[in-house]
């Protein structure tokens, strides 16, 4: 299973250069995870002709989306070794240095937490949670999580550009 997390879009409309990211990067993935910041409803309904698409609230969107996204949220993705992946997705909030540990807090015992708000990529281990920040989108960052069969995690992270 490929999972491809975003955040901090910060994007009014959907553009060519979004067009171009969604479809090489984020439509064959088999979740779309963002972690808020998306910033308007165009941009939201965008993402929701994804399938699978998960989202949470970020501080910049609670004013501009229509739809009530939650700040928080958990999910859980079965494979198709009946492992199931448990994810928790925050926007985050507060120092920056920080964020991580706040958000990791909130998510115990799960497989993967995924976070946004300070624009800088994080993949790390954290009492057996994989911690990720994928970066910011709008500055060209994303991130894709392979789940092997057995629960395994793997990450990369993708540069995209105005050419991409």
């Amino acid at each position: 299973m490929r999972l491809a997390v975003i955040s901090d879009s910060h994007l009014s409309i959907p553009d060519d250069h979004f067009e171009r990211v969604y479809d090489r990067h984020l439509a064959g993935a088999d979740a779309l995870l963002h972690c808020g910041d998306m910033v308007s409803a165009a941009l939201y309904h965008s993402f929701c002709r994804h399938p699978r698409f998960i989202a949470v609230r970020g501080n910049c969107d609670h004013f501009v989306l229509d739809h009530d996204l939650p700040q928080t949220r958990s999910a859980e993705l079965s494979l198709d070794s009946g492992r199931v992946v448990r994810i928790g997705m925050a926007h985050g909030w507060g120092e920056r240095s920080t964020v991580w540990q706040r958000v990791a807090e909130l998510f115990p015992g799960h497989d993967l937490v995924c976070f946004g708000h300070t624009h800088r990529r994080l993949w790390t281990e954290h009492q057996g949670s994989y911690l990720l920040n994928p970066g910011s989108l709008a500055e060209g960052s994303l991130a894709l999580i392979d789940v092997a069969d057995d629960g395994g995690l793997t990450c990369t992270f993708v540069d995209v550009n105005p050419e991409d």
